[in-house]
């Protein structure tokens, strides 16, 4: 690996340390970084999946990052390469096609049986709402829960309007968005209010499990301390906000959503 240092000239504000650091340094540094994502994917995967073969493939993302990012954009590196080392992590999880087919199938049922309740009663869906509409008991519905609670909830890389698609960049996400063509960022303001509607819209138990888990960083176990409940209930409450958010953001972003 070559030695390159960094372009002083293009140092943001937001990061004092990026023009003076080499590659190498840079990599060291954030190294920790990649290990935490894929230490906090790995609790919600099969025990058979190596957290070692995570990290390698986070690694990879932490020098996509490099490569790709743009300090002219206006937001830490920090910030950028923590969704490009997840968004390598996840990539490789599709490709293994790690979660069972029956799993997936019972994701999406229930993600289903929310987009069409929630949109024909115009509230957020009981839990037994949902179990008549799959035709299960509540205790069935519980379990397809407990089954789904390692497929991860909406990452900004699932936003990503068409697959294939190298271009796409989650800078356009993050980035400030008075840094942007308001005529580009028109599709982006849709993903945006999409995604913060999908939050908005859970109910009161599901938004703070959303909240103290993806903005606070607490472990499920964590959570279920501050919120007086047991571990496998926070699980439950993630997994139901997961498919509700999935199954608002497939409305409103339609088929290109791959939700």
């Amino acid at each position: 690996m070559t030695t390159t240092q960094v372009d002083s000239a293009q140092q943001p504000q937001t990061d004092t340390e990026w023009g003076r650091m080499t590659r190498e340094e840079i990599i060291l540094k954030y190294s920790p970084t990649v290990k935490y994502v894929a230490g906090r994917i790995s609790m919600k995967l099969p025990h058979s999946v190596d957290v070692d073969d995570l990290y390698q493939v986070g690694i990879l993302g932490l020098m996509d990052a490099i490569n790709k990012f743009d300090p002219d954009r206006g937001i830490k590196f920090q910030t950028y390469a923590e969704f490009r080392i997840r968004g390598a992590i996840l990539d490789e999880l599709r490709s293994m096609d790690w979660v069972p087919r029956a799993v997936r199938q019972a994701a999406s049922q229930i993600q289903d049986a929310y987009l069409k309740l929630e949109a024909r009663l115009g509230r957020p869906a009981e839990d037994r709402e949902v179990a008549d509409h799959l035709g299960i008991s509540l205790e069935e519905f519980y379990e397809q829960l407990d089954s789904v609670r390692s497929i991860s909830v909406v990452s900004f890389e699932d936003l990503r309007p068409n697959m294939e698609d190298d271009d796409w960049d989650v800078l356009e996400i993050l980035a400030d968005p008075d840094l942007e063509d308001p005529l580009e960022a028109l599709g982006l303001q849709e993903m945006r209010q999409a995604l913060s509607e999908a939050v908005g819209g859970l109910p009161e138990k599901e938004r703070l499990v959303i909240t103290l888990y993806y903005f606070e960083e607490l472990t499920m176990s964590e959570i279920g301390a501050v919120l007086g409940l047991t571990e496998s209930r926070i699980s439950q409450l993630h997994s139901k906000a997961a498919l509700r958010m999935r199954a608002r953001i497939r409305r409103v972003m339609g088929p290109s959503f791959r939700g």
